[in-house]
């Protein structure tokens, strides 16, 4: 699955965006944890685990600002 979602995020004290939830399909899936994250040279990516114990790997384009939902982990 992948696809343009709307991340909504939290900035730190150092300005760094981490996302907080993101809605996919009229659904909006809480983030309790940020497991990992990497830098690409035009990206940012973000492993994350959902409310419901779902992990879901979001990409945030830097030059853009979108968000996509790069792959889910089941």
């Amino acid at each position: 699955m992948t696809g343009v979602v709307q991340v909504e995020c939290y900035a730190g004290y150092r300005g760094e965006e981490t996302p907080r939830r993101f809605h996919l399909d009229q659904q909006c899936i809480e983030i309790v944890e940020v497991l990992d994250r990497w830098l690409a040279p035009d990206h940012r990516y973000f492993k994350v685990l959902s409310e419901d114990g779902h992990e879901y790997i979001l990409r945030h384009d830097a030059e853009t600002h979108h968000w996509e939902l790069s792959n889910t982990i089941d």
